[in-house]
């Protein structure tokens, strides 16, 4: 028995002086790491800024089968937020500020650990040098484990250095894997939709179909509106000079219907119309080139182009659906006036391949 006491009096001791040993060890820490990540530096802001994407990079959420995130109302930019459940603890990591194409910094609380953090983007040889900056304070259960598996600086530091691996592969292979096909003339069906117009730049338009899709989704659940495909944006007009467009952010209903006098959501129907059909598939920073080569399709052919308004943009598959770029699919229609000559009209639901072009990061 003396043997036995003996031994719990040791381990007691040994638990009181290393808890007196973490208790007494500095729980703040100061962590910069840097890599090169092979992308423009608009593509790595663009895609950092936004929260659905950093459960894709963030090591310590990364692989987590048991994760469980949660999505604010806000999920791009300043206030953009996301919470976390999972094997790797609980957290919350939120933008506080952020600085176009430079810098992005926020906050981390992950298990009652405070963090603050800083994206740093310079443009370098071969892509962007992003430089992550964290300065916090740990909390007495996370002095223990990092006490055990060899200091905040090891712990801490790893997980920003896999982060930054993870981010370069993503950008490398789902922003630089894209495919832009100029179908041709097709016959573009109408349909009768619900919209909300208004001038917007245009590197903010998605940014705004993100906000404008959900509530108008949300007025034709709450008014059993039977909705008839996918989203999508008509361009009443597009300036490239002032970076400005007048767009109608649309979703096709089932039948056409009249909204109440003051209702911000309008209703309209688009008429059918031929018009040159592009495709792109992957992410939405490659719209411009494929709007390049539809112009320049447009222009080789001598094709007269016939509208009120530019062109017509749909999601046929986007984020909310699949979360991986590189597996997105939107398709342009430009109305035009086809000469006699211009071959038969197909179907808009057939492809006609008359140009096309892919790319790859081998390419890049």
């Amino acid at each position: 028995m003396k043997i036995l006491k003996y031994i719990f009096l040791l381990l007691l001791l040994s638990f009181i002086s290393f808890s007196v040993f973490i208790a007494t060890q500095k729980g703040n820490f100061s962590i910069e790491k840097s890599k090169i990540i092979h992308s423009s530096k608009t593509n790595v802001y663009n895609y950092m800024k936004d929260a659905e994407n950093w459960q894709d990079f963030m090591d310590h959420m990364l692989g987590d089968t048991s994760l469980k995130g949660q999505f604010y109302k806000n999920t791009l930019g300043k206030g953009a937020k996301f919470s976390w459940e999972g094997s790797e603890g609980t957290g919350t990591i939120q933008t506080l500020s952020l600085k176009e194409n430079d810098s992005i910094h926020q906050k981390m609380d992950w298990d009652d650990s405070k963090f603050k953090i800083t994206w740093i983007f310079k443009d370098t040889l071969g892509g962007t040098k992003v430089t992550v900056k964290s300065v916090g304070e740990m909390s007495f259960s996370y002095k223990i484990y990092t006490a055990l598996h060899g200091g905040a600086r090891k712990i801490i530091g790893d997980l920003f250095e896999k982060s930054l691996v993870n981010l370069d592969r993503n950008l490398v292979y789902e922003i630089n894997t894209y495919k832009i096909k100029v179908n041709g003339l097709v016959q573009k069906l109408g349909t009768p939709y619900l919209y909300q117009s208004f001038t917007s730049k245009i590197s903010k338009v998605v940014k705004n179909s993100r906000i404008v899709f959900p509530k108008i989704i949300a007025f034709c659940e709450q008014n059993d509106i039977e909705r008839n495909g996918k989203p999508f944006i008509i361009y009443n007009t597009y300036d490239e000079k002032s970076g400005l467009a007048k767009i109608s952010l649309c979703i096709p209903i089932k039948e056409a219907i009249i909204t109440s006098e003051g209702s911000d959501i309008l209703t309209d129907e688009l008429e059918s119309f031929s018009a040159i059909k592009t495709s792109l598939y992957g992410d939405y920073s490659h719209i411009k080139e494929a709007l390049k080569k539809s112009k320049s399709y447009i222009n080789q052919k001598v094709i007269t182009p016939d509208s009120p308004f530019s062109h017509i943009a749909i999601f046929t598959i986007s984020k909310t659906e699949i979360k991986n770029p590189s597996k997105w699919k939107t398709e342009f229609y430009f109305p035009v006036k086809p000469k006699k000559e211009t071959p038969k009209i197909v179907p808009e639901t057939e492809n006609t391949p008359d140009s096309e072009t892919e790319t790859n990061p081998s390419e890049i």
